[in-house]
Formats: structure tokens, C-alpha cells, sequence
């Protein structure tokens, strides 16, 4: 029997974990008491990582696909048939012929993380799409305009604010996101326990909300124009209050102005709250000695994902708590934060280029996922014609999902770097396999960017693998596309490449990504060394949130641009709103569970046992007006598509609302997942409709999205 300390991979949290392994079984699974950031927590993903390590259906060697039938090949034969088919495709039809998906798996594994670029600039496609714009483009797209970087998203000072207010979040089952928080609940008591606040707006009575001192059931969908009252209020009882940033800040009238129309008497009818409720929680968190607001799911894939994003920050601003202890801060990671590199570029843009078809704007690089299958379906220049995938199940997590797995089987050629014949990959020609989460090493290079504290932690390999890195896969795939066969050169380049960015020089001894790692630390904020993070198997802890204004505004005018025009374009939209009065058409809404990340976990059977999580969620008033009962099936359809799904009513969800969970939807043919296909589920994202996105940001829009209802 031997110990080893790992950093979780399965969700934003990054908690350290003892794994007790035999030679190369999993025994046991703990939290890690010593971990300097987690401090022995443990959900029930971390708990499975054994069950995953184990699992039979896990591939272990690439797959071909020959006439309709899979066959597990040797990796020299796999690299054969894509260097003899997908070169050909960008000779004749040009680079943007290929797509490429990166889902959210891609950013919690080191190897793809960092080597995925060498691969998407060698194809040099302007069609790339991740399952940012399913989630949380919205905020990077705000950050970007107001602060001057994407990734410069502020978190919540959660371990020392007195006021939380947490709009379409739910930490409790999430354990964060977009905030790195291991152990979301006991730092969320911990608020209270203290005397400090907790207020969350949710339509739904969610674990978060049972624990917090306030709910409000707020309509789906309206939060912009419940932070617009906020803002509102704020600026009529005169109680804008900028502190140190007050030299730093610009905007501050137009948002004023802007501001007129939302009144809290003109929204309250239209969110469902009350005035006197809105002028109430501006007031509060107004006078607060600090004091953070968040949003997060709930506000980003809504119709106005980018300014309920934006106005967030726009409070957070203006009660002064923006940049300071308690409040909203940037943090500082060790290694592979852009807005501690000096010379950065100045001022953030999108839209550089747009999608051929629907004319989405590019993001971050990036187009919006929801017109993937346009770009198939539709004839002409420019034609997406073959597909690669990185660690992503679209098929199941994207919106109109349905639509999407019609169009895949249309492509020419299709890869996917996968370790599951699942919904997405069942369609490729080429199946790459990479090595379990306990035979690679990890550094939370992304998640540590928006970490409630500044730690670093670094996990090498707790057991050997007989298959190929993904860092080395992905090598081997440029390689195809760059016309070489020479990996350790490619790695030299990619080092060389990190390293001129950081402005170090490339250390020797190492390949690979400890060697990326290595020198990002080299050059980040800290003295750090790699060999530094390997002598502290529990973690370095780096300190508590610090004030970074003005130094990590990157800005043109190097202030925080609180009205930026690229942003408050679209608030004459919200504005029209206000002459529209809900009507009685219910609406969907998702629903995240702690024992499930998107379509990922459903393999692990410790994950899926229990009573069926896959239920049509409605408030009793609604299931008595159109006939259900608890536990029949109903009906639920939308202009995308239908589904049927057993019914549970409960008071925890706002009248008007139903909550179907996302991600689920398994067993169908051509699958290699037994678990997941005897816990097949209900998928939320066939209701989804890939019209309806975010304006600005082109982020599908995964919540209030009319539906009807009927008796199955």
C-alpha cells in the first residue's frame, strides 16, 4: 500500500485528495486534511476517482472506423488514417474547413490545456468553438471591455466579505465556478457564522439558497433588470460610494443615465420582486463593510447574459467593494496569468471575424457553439467539412443538441480525443484514448486564475500509463498538420514559444508540461520553481486576495471603463423590455447536481445511484392548471425539439418555471457506456434552441426559454 496527493481534476474546486493505491488499484479515497487550500474536502466526483480510473468502458486504445464498425488499432495505424484524410480536406477546401471543439474537460487537464494551441494555430481555422460559449462568456466578454483582459473576472472575497449576494448560482452543488472554491458550503456558513449575510436570487429554492439568509424567486431571465434597480437605487438615495478606486473609474455618468429607465418600480413586474424588496437589498449591500456580488450560470446563458454580467461588476463598482478585501477581487496565480505579464496589449476586442453563415461574433478567438451545425449544414465556401473534438461531448451539451447529432454524420471526417465511445465521438473515424487523471501529472493553470485564495499545487503522475500522453497526442497531431513527425522538436518549440511570452529562458531537465509549468512559474508573480511545488506535495499557500488596481487594468485608458460602448449598445434592448409583461407561457430552466459535471461523470456508478435526477421540477400551482401529478410523465416541448420526463412538484421552484437538469440524455446506439446508458436521464439541451443567444456575446441561452407542457 502507498499514499499519494493529488489535485482534483473533476471541477473548479482544485481539492487536494489521498489517493491509497495497491500496485496500480485504487483502495480508498480521501480528502486531504494537509492541503493547504481544501483542507480535507471531499465531494462525492473526488470520491469516484477510483470508480473512473477502473472504469471497463474507458478505451484504452485508439479506434478506426471501418464500414460502420469500430476496431481498436495500434497508434502508428490510427496517425496514419488522419495524416491520409484530413490534410487533403484543407488543400482543397482551406483551413476554416475544420472545426474544432474544446469541451469543458479540455481546461481541467494540463495537456490539453497548454498544447491544445500549438494544435488550433497549426490549422489556423477561424471555426473554433468550446463550451465557453454554453457557459460563461458573458462574464470574460465584460472583464475583457471593462477591465481590459478576459481573464480578469473578479471573485468574491469570500472568506472575509460580510454581504454575499449571489444571483443564478449555486456553489453548494457546484462547488463554484468561475470562482475556485473548495468547499463552497463551509466558506459559505462560515459568512454567516461571522455575522455576515447571504442573499440569493434563483428562481429556484436551490441547496445554496435553503442555507442562505434570503431568497428571492426572481423570473428567468430578468436580471439585468433587477441589477439595473439595484444600480438605480444606489444612485437615487446617494449611496455610490467609489473609495480608493475613485481615480481609476471612468463611466460613472453614463451608467447613471443609463440607469433612468429601471426603476424598481418598473422591474418589479417583470422580475417578480418586490420594489421595496430591491430598494431594500441595494440599501444592505450598500452598507455593508464589504460586500460582493456574483453571478453566475443563471445570469450568463440568459437573452442578456453579457449586461447582467456587466452590471454586476457595475455594482460591485459602485458600492466600493470592487479591488478590496471582502469585495470582489483579481486574483494572483502563479503560473499562465496574462494580466501580470508587463507590455501586455492594450484593450480588449471582439468580433474580429463572424460566423459564415448566422454572422456570430468571434470571442476570445472563438465562435459560438450554437451555429456549429449551420456552419455543416450549409453549403459553399468555406463549409465546415471535418470536425475535431478535444475532450467534449457537444452532442449532448450544446443547445439544439439533437440538431447538431443530425449534422454530424454529414461531415467528411471527423476526430475525437476521447477516453468514451460516447454521443459525440460514436460519430467520429478516429477515436484517440489519453491515460486516466491518476497516470498524468496536473496543474490547475485556468482554475487557479479565479481562486478565492492564491495557492499553487502541483500533481505528478500517481501511476504509469502504457498509452501516450494527450500532450504527446496533440504533438502528433500538429505534426500531421505541420508536415513533421519530429514531437520532441514540436515540444522545444511550444517551450520556446511559452517562454518568450513569460520572458525567461527555458529551463533544463525537463519535457513536456512540467517544463511548461516550470517556466510559467519562472515568470510569473511569485519565486517559484516547479521543484518548489514538487518539495510540497499539499500545496503552497500564496496568501489572501490583495488589492491590483490600477496595475491589472489593461484597459485603453488604463482605468476600469464602467460604460464601455461595445457593452452598453445592447441596454436600449433591455430597456424594451420594460413594456413587456410577463405572460403565463412557462419557461425552462437547468439544474446543476453534485454528483454530475455536464455529461462527464454519468459513466461512475457511485454517481448515478439513487432515485432518478432526471425530473421536470414544477411548483403545485402549475401541475394542478395543466393536469400533472407527481411522478407521471409529461411532455415538455419547444421549438427545438420535445422530450419525456417524469414529473416532480415541489414548492423549491418559482411558479411558472420548469427545471429539467442538462447533460443527460445516454444509451443511444452506437455508445460504449453501460452505466450511463442504464441511467439514460432526460436531456435538457433537446429543448435549447440554438436561436436564441446572448446578442452581444452569441452564448446560447440555456435558461427562460418558453415551453409547453402536457400529460404524456
Amino acid at each position: 500500500m502507498r499514499t499519494e496527493q493529488i489535485t482534483c481534476p473533476l471541477c473548479e474546486a482544485t481539492c487536494g485528495l489521498t489517493v491509497t493505491l495497491e500496485g496500480d488499484q485504487v483502495r480508498s479515497v480521501r480528502g486531504d486534511d494537509a492541503d493547504v487550500f481544501s483542507r480535507g474536502y471531499l465531494c462525492p466526483k473526488g470520491a469516484s476517482i477510483g470508480a473512473l480510473h477502473h472504469d471497463p468502458d474507458r478505451l484504452r486504445a485508439p479506434m478506426v472506423k471501418r464500414d460502420g464498425e469500430w476496431h481498436a488499432v495500434g497508434w502508428d495505424e490510427a496517425f496514419a488514417v488522419i495524416a491520409a484524410r484530413l490534410p487533403p480536406i484543407i488543400a482543397e477546401h482551406g483551413k476554416d474547413a475544420v472545426a474544432v471543439y474544446a469541451g469543458n474537460p479540455a481546461v481541467h487537464n494540463l495537456s490539453t490545456a497548454l498544447y491544445g494551441r500549438a494544435l488550433y494555430k497549426a490549422i489556423g481555422t477561424k471555426n473554433f468553438y468550446s463550451a465557453s460559449s454554453v457557459d460563461q462568456m458573458p462574464k470574460q466578454f465584460a472583464a475583457g471591455y471593462l477591465f481590459g483582459d478576459p481573464m480578469s473576472v473578479p471573485v468574491p472575497d469570500i472568506d472575509r466579505t460580510d454581504h454575499l449576494l449571489l444571483l443564478g448560482a449555486n456553489p453548494m452543488v457546484s462547488n463554484g465556478s468561475l470562482m475556485t472554491a473548495p468547499d463552497a458550503r463551509g466558506r459559505l456558513r462560515a459568512i454567516r457564522a461571522r455575522g455576515g449575510k447571504v442573499v440569493v436570487v434563483d428562481p429556484k429554492r436551490s441547496r445554496t439558497a435553503e442555507q442562505a439568509d434570503e431568497h428571492h424567486a426572481i423570473r428567468p431571465g430578468t436580471d439585468a433588470l433587477l441589477l439595473f434597480a439595484l444600480v438605480r437605487t444606489l444612485f437615487d438615495e446617494d449611496l455610490v460610494t467609489l473609495g480608493r478606486l475613485a481615480a481609476h473609474v471612468s463611466g460613472v455618468d453614463e451608467v447613471r443615465a443609463l440607469a433612468e429607465p429601471f426603476t424598481p418600480d418598473a422591474v418589479a413586474p417583470i422580475t417578480g420582486l418586490a420594489a421595496d424588496e430591491i430598494r431594500r437589498m441595494a440599501r444592505e449591500l450598500a452598507a455593508a463593510p464589504a460586500a460582493a456580488v456574483y453571478g453566475r450560470m443563471g445570469t450568463t446563458t440568459q437573452a442578456f447574459g453579457t449586461l447582467a454580467s456587466w452590471l454586476v461588476e457595475v455594482l460591485n463598482t459602485l458600492t466600493g467593494n470592487l479591488d478590496s478585501p471582502g469585495g470582489a477581487m483579481f486574483p494572483l496565480a502563479a503560473a499562465g496569468q496574462a494580466n501580470v505579464q508587463p507590455g501586455r496589449r492594450r484593450g480588449f476586442t471582439h468580433g474580429r471575424w463572424r460566423s459564415r453563415v448566422r454572422g456570430l461574433p468571434e470571442v476570445m478567438g472563438e465562435l459560438p457553439v450554437a451555429t456549429l451545425a449551420d456552419e455543416i449544414d450549409t453549403p459553399g465556401a468555406g463549409q465546415v467539412r471535418a470536425l475535431i473534438t478535444v475532450s467534449g461531448n457537444p452532442c449532448l451539451s450544446t443547445p439544439n443538441a439533437g440538431r447538431l447529432a443530425e449534422a454530424l454524420p454529414r461531415l467528411d471526417f471527423m476526430v475525437s480525443l476521447d477516453i468514451y465511445l460516447n454521443e459525440t465521438s460514436r460519430h467520429a473515424d478516429v477515436i484517440l484514448p489519453g491515460p486516466s487523471l491518476l497516470q498524468r501529472a496536473h496543474y490547475d493553470v485556468a482554475l487557479y486564475q479565479f481562486g478565492v485564495r492564491n495557492v499553487a499545487n502541483w500533481t505528478p503522475p500517481a501511476l504509469t500509463s502504457t498509452l501516450p500522453q494527450e500532450w504527446e497526442t496533440l504533438l502528433r497531431l500538429t505534426g500531421i498538420i505541420a508536415g513533421t513527425n519530429d514531437i520532441a522538436a514540436l515540444d522545444a518549440f511550444v517551450a520556446a514559444e511559452y517562454a518568450r511570452r513569460v520572458g525567461v529562458e527555458v529551463p533544463d531537465g525537463r519535457t513536456g508540461p512540467a517544463r511548461l509549468i516550470d517556466i510559467l512559474l519562472r515568470g510569473g508573480p511569485y519565486d517559484l520553481t516547479l521543484a518548489d511545488l514538487e518539495a510540497a506535495p499539499h500545496g503552497i499557500d500564496l496568501g489572501p486576495l490583495c488589492p491590483r488596481v490600477p496595475d491589472v487594468l489593461a484597459t485603453p485608458s488604463a482605468l476600469v471603463e464602467l460604460a464601455p460602448p461595445a457593452i452598453t449598445a445592447d441596454v436600449p434592448r433591455l430597456a424594451a423590455e420594460l413594456a413587456h409583461p410577463p405572460n403565463d407561457q412557462m419557461v425552462l430552466i437547468g439544474r446543476r447536481q453534485l454528483g454530475s459535471n455536464n455529461s462527464w461523470m454519468h459513466n461512475i456508478a457511485p454517481l448515478v445511484r439513487g432515485q432518478n435526477r432526471c425530473t421536470a421540477q414544477l411548483h403545485p400551482t402549475d401541475a394542478t392548471r395543466l393536469g400533472l401529478t407527481d411522478g407521471a410523465r409529461a411532455v415538455v416541448t419547444s421549438r427545438a425539439g420535445k422530450v419525456e420526463v417524469p414529473v416532480e412538484i415541489t414548492d423549491t421552484i418559482r411558479p411558472g418555471v420548469v427545471s429539467i437538469p442538462h447533460g443527460w440524455g445516454h444509451g443511444q446506439d452506437g455508445t460504449r457506456a453501460a452505466v450511463a446508458a442504464a441511467h439514460p436521464g432526460v436531456n435538457s439541451n433537446v429543448l435549447t434552441d440554438e436561436l436564441l443567444v446572448d446578442a452581444l456575446s452569441g452564448t446560447a441561452v440555456l435558461n427562460g426559454i418558453p415551453v409547453e407542457i402536457t400529460p404524456a
